[in-house]
């Protein structure tokens, strides 16, 4: 695999390790953010005295501002600096868990938790531009699969850590040990900038960096026709997969009768996939390629979801929900080494954008799946993801394809600088 043609800045030679952690720490809690509050819904109905589906503006207030507020951090980011952002970010979600343990009504919790989503929004799109910025094109697809262990691990225990401190020690302690989270990790990355000053310094705008307001960053993105490429399939994905996907735990109850805490653990395998992905991602990258990695993780996903479709025990779904966890991440963390590459003089504004379509592509195919799932059940939704999936990750090979042959025609001078030029079937 071939770097780019250009960047803004050319990465140090080796991005300090200890960063890398720190930043994988701090998108678990963001990641454990978006679910941990779920399985705490029933506490919080009888501690303010309201029903369920009242409790969960709770939830949804979080959500609607991790949305809508990641485009505002991106361009800051990439004014400001992208490590001391997320630095800053860490130490205001802290405090906006504090906020949430100290709620003594729910419109309280609902502010507070709007306000979380609003800081802790920054932490993970930032985290990866920051290591598009630093980290050189070749170990960056391997090394995001490796900070994706703190957001998989974040999103795969949200709610169990939810559940099983909002038992023993009430739903307050669950934001407690959050905002410890948080201020751990930005106080520490606030100790690695002092020790590497490199590390915290924006982009150049003397050297491509980003320049304008904020608008007019965002706006420069979009105008790059490879960009709305990446953009439009990332939201695919994000529709197709988390529309259907959301509804494996209603399957796996309405089908074959499990208890919601085998289901937890069932659906949980969605993380261990991951997991597994991580582990042999350098390997996976260099035998298949960028493009091999998306056709395959999509023909992955498309088997994952018709065993699902078919199973004829929650043993054959378990082991479906397993694979698709894998496949998932062969085609998403494709998706995001791109994401990081789409604009290098402005990646934080590239990966705010890029989060937001994958958010609104969730936000969309969950409602539309769920009249499907309320008539016929799940398996429909599931077949068509095995139908769609497959035929995205082919899609955007054969983008892949297109986008090296163009490269290879251009004199260099005038090739896009957000190609990673990977030539690889």
């Amino acid at each position: 695999m071939s770097p780019p043609a250009s960047a803004a800045r050319p990465p140090p030679a080796r991005a300090p390790t200890l960063a890398i952690v720190l930043l994988s720490v701090a998108a678990f809690a963001s990641a454990a953010n978006m679910r941990v509050i779920d399985p705490l819904l029933v506490q919080l109905a009888a501690t303010f005295g309201v029903s369920v589906g009242a409790a969960s503006i709770a939830a949804t207030s979080f959500l609607f501002a991790n949305g809508v507020f990641v485009l505002v951090h991106g361009p800051f980011g990439d004014r400001y600096g992208k490590m001391p952002v997320v630095a800053i970010a860490c130490i205001a979600a802290a405090l906006c868990c504090l906020l949430s343990a100290m709620a003594d009504s729910l419109a309280w919790l609902t502010a507070a938790r709007f306000l979380t989503g609003v800081t802790g929004s920054a932490v993970i799109p930032l985290a990866i531009a920051w290591l598009g910025d630093n980290v050189g094109y070749e170990q960056r697809q391997a090394t995001l699969a490796r900070f994706l262990t703190g957001q998989t691990l974040g999103l795969m225990t949200g709610a169990a850590l939810g559940g099983a401190l909002g038992d023993w020690l009430g739903w307050r302690s669950v934001f407690w040990v959050l905002a410890a989270i948080y201020v751990t990790a930005g106080g520490a990355l606030f100790g690695v900038m002092r020790a590497h000053p490199d590390v915290a310094r924006p982009m150049d705008s003397d050297a491509g960096g980003p320049r304008g307001s904020m608008v007019a960053q965002m706006l420069s993105v979009l105008r790059r026709r490879w960009v709305i490429t990446v953009v439009l399939v990332v939201a695919l994905e994000g529709g197709v997969f988390w529309g259907a996907f959301t509804f494996v735990g209603a399957d796996l109850h309405q089908r074959f009768d499990m208890g919601f805490a085998a289901i937890g653990l069932a659906v949980a395998a969605f993380g261990v996939g991951g997991f597994a992905y991580v582990l042999v991602a350098p390997q996976l990258v260099r035998l298949l390629g960028e493009r091999g990695l998306c056709i395959w993780g999509g023909l992955g996903l498309g088997v994952a979801f018709a065993t699902m479709a078919l199973a004829p025990s929650p043993e054959v779904e378990f082991a479906g929900i397993m694979l698709s966890g894998v496949s998932f991440y062969m085609l998403h963390n494709t998706l995001q080494t791109h994401g990081t590459q789409m604009a290098p003089q402005a990646r934080g504004a590239a990966m705010a954008l890029f989060a937001l379509c994958l958010f609104v592509g969730q936000a969309i195919g969950v409602p539309v799946a769920a009249p499907i799932v309320d008539r016929w059940g799940a398996p429909p939704v599931f077949w068509a993801a095995a139908l769609v999936l497959p035929a995205l990750g082919l899609w955007f090979a054969a983008a892949l394809r297109r986008r090296a042959r163009l490269v290879r025609q251009q004199p260099a001078a005038g090739r896009p600088d957000q190609f990673s030029g990977d030539t690889r079937n």
